[in-house]
């Protein structure tokens, strides 16, 4: 992070930014303590989750039933003093029941006339924290609804434009096994996530220690230990780590590496199995998944500048939902993230090296 005064607040020293870095790290902890005091295990989960949280992303949860991705969202809610919406996605749920409407009031008026008000109704999506539960279980016309909601933190409804909270921050799950009443997110809504992560089994000693937690009849206390304005301090802060061109370039080029020789142009950097196996690559959005991500990383760490080892690091969750494989890639089992990792094992550090 650069140590010169920000341009908002010229009189801020070097010793401000860094005693801002400090508490941004003692509070990423203490959410992440609380979090620990109910969901075990899946320390990586609980950390993309909390990076999405800083970065003012979005969180998409893929797991089967019954390994806690409902209680990773509902212990992150506790754990923060903000507005908490919860949406259960089903097949019969329409645009509305998540946006809100607009409801005609019969009010009396001058002279004892009826006059009707068009009031707008705001639905559960005006929450800080909205769980999108089971996601894909909605029809697609559904889904839509919340794609202005999560770009431009904005809902229109009857031609007039409502603004979201802030922070606004989305968390969806689904379950990757069911395929009955399920329909597959549109690409557009899956871009619109900064990270996809991916929800395990738990193993051994964590599920022993679950049952410890969740039959002997106590319930674990959830302190909230941020709050609005607080968290969007920490959010401006992520965005002005530095980052130097060499390392943006190589996220630039990572993203570049996901799309195949085409119609479409690209090509110059995928390696064989992308222009074997990828129909589409990722869009731009994915290079600023990579780079806020990576800050949030290089402040955690008490560094000062983000590193590409950050940019590695995150590419899994921030890439593996916007790579789509073609027909041969489906057939011979190749998954998104082995595509992902073969970029990040195989790309150059410096791009005259290719």
């Amino acid at each position: 992070m650069s140590d010169s005064a920000h341009p908002d607040n010229p009189a801020e020293t070097a010793q401000d930014v860094q005693a801002a870095a400090a508490r941004f790290r003692e509070d990423y902890l203490a959410v992440r303590t609380q979090i620990g005091a109910v969901v075990v295990g899946n320390q990586d989960i609980v950390d993309g989750v909390l990076t999405c949280l800083f970065a003012n992303g979005h969180a998409l949860l893929e797991g089967v039933p019954g390994i806690g991705k409902t209680l990773l969202v509902r212990t992150l809610a506790q754990a923060l003093h903000l507005d908490f919406g919860r949406v259960q996605f089903t097949p019969d749920l329409m645009p509305a029941d998540i946006t809100g409407t607009t409801v005609v009031y019969e009010v009396e008026g001058e002279g004892g006339r009826v006059v009707r008000e068009f009031r707008f109704q705001p639905g559960p999506v005006f929450a800080q924290i909205v769980l999108a539960d089971e996601i894909n279980r909605a029809t697609p016309k559904t889904q839509s609804a919340l794609l202005e909601a999560m770009q431009e933190r904005s809902v229109t409804v009857a031609g007039t434009t409502h603004d979201l909270p802030k922070p606004f921050f989305v968390m969806a799950t689904q379950n990757p096994i069911e395929q009955e009443g399920t329909y597959p997110l549109p690409e557009a809504q899956l871009d619109r996530f900064l990270f996809k992560l991916t929800v395990g089994y738990s193993n051994r000693a964590e599920l022993s220690e679950i049952l410890n937690r969740t039959t002997a009849g106590v319930e674990p206390v959830v302190k909230p230990v941020l709050d609005t304005e607080t968290l969007l301090g920490h959010q401006k802060l992520v965005r002005r780590v530095a980052i130097a061109p060499h390392v943006q370039d190589y996220a630039v080029r990572m993203v570049l590496a996901t799309h195949p020789k085409g119609p479409f142009g690209g090509g110059e950097f995928a390696t064989p199995m992308v222009n074997e196996y990828v129909r589409v690559g990722a869009s731009p959005r994915a290079a600023q998944a990579l780079v806020l991500a990576g800050k949030v990383r290089a402040l955690l760490d008490n560094r000062p500048a983000v590193s590409t080892d950050d940019l590695k690091a995150v590419a899994l969750p921030a890439l593996r939902h916007r790579v789509l494989l073609n027909f041969e890639g489906e057939a011979e089992g190749v998954t998104a993230d082995r595509v992902v990792e073969n970029i990040a094992e195989t790309l150059p550090l410096e791009a005259s090296a290719r």
